[in-house]
């Protein structure tokens, strides 16, 4: 309607009514969209999400440091008169100051604090501003002020004067460590041991080589390994520690960085409401300690459980370092390791520049000393009293200096002069030269030792750091454990959720078909693996309801890399009309794909299948059709006669024959022998991918020897899923009935170490026997299971005695008596040390051995010194007979 008491000759013509410089406008505030969108995202990435490189900081937590400095009287400071003098600075409002207040409080460093300042390890909240107080700690005024060192700019009102940086002679930002979000930029920086830092800091001076990874407040353990100098692209992975308390409950005592132990029981309970963990009860025992009991379900393995804790909870936590720092008022992504260097140098000029300071007020005070006692000594303040103008008192005192002057290091300036003509009668008349002469001496040198240190600058900051760590660095020690940590296996741990069932004459799977055939029990995030009459395979994920095609023969669970089942497999061949036989594995397949176990021709089938978990071998029955040429219409096969080849392979003729039916004529055993078993003392773990010591090869009935530390020894199976704590274990090896345990160990109640020999005499498994004394105090000091153990004792007679040094058999010591035994002595005397020593060596001689009068084969030994367990008895074969001859 604007347009209506327009000409209708414009309407008509369409005429442009839009004023030119309406479109230039336009084009204007685009411009000026760019431009602010990146003065925006620039103001964020330098004033408020990334720390600068110089001090460590963010604008608001330099602010805050400033703020405290200004306040600082050596008494606690109300948080709220903090965030009040803070925003003069800070221009973001109080919420943002109280924030970054009690997360620098939380990092226990730069503040001492006082009042409920929260907990990070339960994420509880700190109180209200106004009932918690805080200070400056001693840390902080050591390394982070010096107001002579620091570049001052005016604040955003331009009242006050602020700090560009904070003249911080520390690598203050990696031990905070930091996280900011910016516009199209991020940064997050682990935080790391302050004593480390130091020690890394002065291997930087010395030229030395270092390293450093992170360590959290929280505890927990890290694994490294893909830590990358905390580049962007690297991963660290960190865990709580969880303890085996009983068979039936666990204790989380310390959770992973960045996460809470509210957060943790959360997860946990998720977990187990999903079906991937089976627990009871989950206690918060958390005080001084964090402490989570995590109580069992009634046959839940504890080892199981704790690797599906790792694997589905928040019990570890995979987190993505990004280390982007501002230097010279840009971003850059630089690793730790640079950053360490960059604030060392820093230091370096700091600690520099501040001996020069000091350097100069020293010369400054020599001089105006030499100048106070020229003046008196000579007593040039008499050739002023003659003077009639201001003009000339200076001019005669500088005549009086003139002779002076060159022993000087700069020029005498009428400010100089100023300065003597203001020292009162008083101070003259009681002037003392000896004291002057005193004070001028303590100056030069300090001036000396200070003019040493700059030449010496290196060896200076060295000792600098050195102080730091003695002033500040006890209680600081590391409370992350570094180590590496073994990749769990999710579908391995995860708990039977869902029940497995199947249709096949349909051809459908799955755990919603609950009115068909139950196969077993399975996880919900399984493969399962199936296997059709018409020769095909194919691997699935467990659904619902699939559909993985019709008359279905066999379907399971599909373990990946299962190198220990077997499949047993006799097919017809619809092309040649030949059966063929064969034995496979299936370690690695794609999802979803189907594979041709025949040799691929239409209508061919599956005649005998089995499925056999530990590669064994039956026999089968062949029966042929009646009607078939053959003379032998009923024949045994025997799987164990071939050899395991893959999937893909044709496979042996079995008969060219039409068969009538297969069936089994006996049972076989396992063609695979024995597992061979390694341990990994980096993660505890047991392993078949030949990672560590080899413990040897496993039948079924084999066991694990383990040791501990407190006295106790334990028999466990070599399940892959056991878990050893390295720290907690002594001795871990595979179990031999009939070996012997020697140890010797300190008892608490008599104060005397003993040792004893015995064999382990029980056989339950997974229960723990302490061998030792139970008396307070007593301690395992070492345990073997070497025929001949030896060790180095070094003992005392008396208190001003010399250490006497001996080197014990231990086997000769004391007889093998019951594993309850106390053992015999090993000495009265006081123990300074006891070290094991490689196993003794026995002599062998020459071994006969007869058989008969008749045919006698001697066997002549050369006389040598050789391990026991090393005695190797070749068979011989008898030439007269040809039997073989057992020395055993």
């Amino acid at each position: 309607m604007e347009n209506e008491n327009l000409p209708e000759n414009l309407e008509e013509n369409n005429v442009d009514l839009t004023p030119k410089d309406a479109l230039q406008e336009q084009v204007a505030v685009a411009g000026l969209y760019e431009n602010w969108f990146l003065e925006y995202a620039s103001y964020v990435i330098l004033e408020r999400a990334v720390p600068a490189v110089e001090d460590g900081l963010k604008p608001v937590q330099r602010r805050i440091l400033h703020a405290l400095k200004e306040m600082d009287d050596g008494r606690f400071n109300k948080a709220a008169n903090v965030i009040g003098q803070t925003m003069q600075y800070h221009p973001h409002g109080d919420a943002s100051i109280n924030d970054a207040m009690v997360n620098l409080g939380q990092k226990d460093l730069v503040f001492d604090c006082q009042g409920n300042w929260g907990d990070y390890r339960t994420g509880d909240g700190a109180a209200a501003a106004r009932y918690i107080e805080v200070r400056l700690s001693k840390f902080a005024l050591d390394v982070i002020f010096n107001p002579q060192t620091t570049e001052w700019q005016l604040s955003y009102d331009g009242r006050k004067k602020e700090p560009v940086a904070l003249p911080v002679k520390f690598p203050l930002l990696l031990a905070h460590g930091v996280e900011g979000i910016a516009v199209g930029l991020s940064t997050k920086i682990m935080p790391h041991n302050f004593v480390e830092l130091i020690e890394a800091s002065i291997s930087v001076l010395k030229n030395k080589p270092f390293e450093l990874y992170p360590d959290f407040l929280t505890g927990g353990s890290v694994d490294i390994s893909n830590y990358q100098d905390g580049h962007r692209g690297g991963k660290i992975r960190v865990r709580a520690r969880i303890e085996e308390f009983d068979k039936k409950t666990l204790l989380i005592k310390d959770i992973p960085f960045s996460t809470t132990t509210t957060n943790l029981i959360e997860s946990i309970i998720k977990a187990n409401d999903a079906g991937k963990i089976k627990i009871k009860k989950v206690i918060d025992n958390t005080a001084k300690d964090v402490e989570i009991q995590v109580q069992l379900a009634a046959g839940v393995s504890p080892d199981v459980t704790i690797d599906a804790l790792y694997a589905f909870t928040d019990c570890e936590i995979s987190i993505s370092p990004n280390a982007c720092v501002i230097i010279a008022d840009r971003p850059h992504f630089v690793g730790v390791s640079e950053i360490l260097k960059t604030c060392t140098q820093q230091t370096v000029r700091l600690l520099e520049r501040e001996l020069e300071i000091r350097r100069d007020e020293l010369m400054e005070k020599l001089l105006f000393s030499s100048l106070e006692k020229i003046f008196i000594e000579n007593r040039i303040y008499r050739e002023i009293e003659e003077c009639e103008t201001f003009e000339d008192v200076i001019a005669t005192v500088d005549k009086g200096l003139e002779p002076y002057k060159p022993q000087f290091y700069r020029e005498i300036v009428e400010e100089d002069i100023l300065r003597l003509l203001e020292i009162r009668i008083k101070r003259i008349s009681k002037y003392d030269a000896f004291k002057a002469d005193e004070l001028m001496k303590r100056l030069q040198d300090e001036l000396a030792e200070v003019l040493d240190n700059l030449a010496n600058i290196i060896r200076y900051s060295i000792e600098y750091f050195k102080e730091i760590l003695k002033k500040h660095g006890k209680g600081r020690e590391r409370k992350t454990e570094i180590r590496n940590f073994n990749t769990i296996s999710a579908a391995v741990v995860a708990a039977n959720n869902q029940k497995l069932y199947v249709d096949r004459v349909g051809g459908f799977i799955g755990y919603g078909l609950k009115k068909e055939e139950f196969v077993m029990d399975c996880s919900d995030i399984d493969d399962i693996i199936v296997f059709r009459q018409d020769g095909k395979c194919v691997v699935t994920k467990v659904q619902e309801k699939v559909f993985v095609g019709k008359d279905i023969i066999y379907v399971s669970v599909f373990k990946k890399n299962d190198d220990r089942k077997v499949y047993n497999l006799v097919y017809f061949d619809a092309k040649s009309g030949v059966s063929y036989v064969k034995r496979f594995k299936v370690t690695a397949v794609t999802r979803d794909r189907e594979y041709d176990l025949t040799a691929g021709n239409p209508k061919s089938k599956i005649l005998y299948f089995t499925a056999n978990e530990n590669g064994e071998a039956e026999t089968i029955q062949v029966n042929l059709t009646a009607s078939c040429t053959a003379r032998v219409k009923q024949f045994e096969y025997d799987f164990k006669t071939l050899l395991i080849k893959g999937r893909d392979s044709m496979g042996n003729v079995l008969t060219k024959y039409p068969v009538r039916k297969i069936i089994q004529k006996s049972a076989g055993v396992s063609t695979l022998g024995g597992v061979d078993i390694y341990y990994d003392e980096n993660v505890g773990r047991l392993n078949r991918d030949e990672h560590g010591k080899y413990l040897g090869n496993f039948d079924a009935k084999d066991n694990i020897l383990v040791i501990y530390n407190d006295g106790q020894y334990e028999l466990t199976n070599f399940e892959l899923t056991n878990r050893y704590e390295t720290k907690d274990v002594m001795v871990l090896t595979k179990f031999i009935p009939d070996s012997i345990i020697t140890v010797v160990y300190y008892d608490g109640g008599s104060k005397l170490y003993y040792v004893k020999r015995f064999r382990i005499e029980t056989t339950t498994i997974d229960k723990k026997f302490l061998f030792i004394s139970d008396e307070k105090g007593s301690k395992l000091t070492l345990a073997s299971v070497d025929v001949y153990p030896r060790i180095e004792l070094s003992y005392k007679k008396d208190n001003s005695s010399p250490a006497v040094v001996e080197e014990i058999n231990l086997d000769e010591l004391t007889d093998i008596r019951g594993w309850k035994a106390m053992g015999a002595k090993l000495t009265t005397f006081k123990v300074q040390s006891i070290k094991p020593l490689e196993s003794r060596i026995v002599e062998v001689e020459a071994i006969e051995v007869q058989e008969n009068t008749e045919n006698v084969v001697e066997i002549e030994l050369p006389k040598k010194l050789i391990e026991p367990e090393e005695i190797e008895f070749p068979e011989l074969t008898d030439v007269g007979t040809g039997e073989q001859l057992g020395l055993f």
